[in-house]
């Protein structure tokens, strides 16, 4: 049984952070290695093409109900991209620690806050069925 409705997406950004950190520790293991290429691990850009095609419709399945159900497609599928337009080494390395360090310290920012959430979120509901045993 899950908490909230929120649950799903909150894990699912957990797992997406986590795979990100893997990415961007790949990066900065690969500092020197001639000719590698900067990676990067986006979920951004697969919300934005969906907002775009405006497939995220509010819906209600019965007249009695509020309106507010939301009809989403599984998006949390991150892609795996090579970034374009970073300054090239002499040996055709592009990857700059300072980038990849800051990105690394927000990653994990953004990590540590849904970890907070999904804390929040369970005590929310452990609270709620004391309370129901209660009665």
């Amino acid at each position: 049984m899950k908490a909230s409705s929120v649950t799903d997406l909150l894990f699912d950004q957990l797992s997406f952070r986590s795979d990100r950190q893997n990415v961007i520790s790949s990066n900065i293991a690969n500092i020197n290695t001639p000719g590698y290429k900067t990676q990067d691990l986006v979920f951004e850009h697969e919300l934005k093409k969906v907002d775009d095609s405006k497939d995220l419709k509010m819906f209600t399945t019965n007249s009695k109900h509020l309106s507010g159900t939301i009809d989403t497609p599984k998006v949390n599928q991150p892609n795996l991209i090579q970034v374009k337009g970073l300054e090239e080494q002499n040996d055709g390395n592009n990857v700059n620690l300072d980038t990849q360090m800051s990105e690394m310290s927000k990653n994990k920012v953004l990590f540590d806050a849904l970890q907070s959430s999904i804390k929040k979120d369970s005590r929310w509901f452990r609270s709620v069925i004391e309370s129901s045993q209660k009665n």
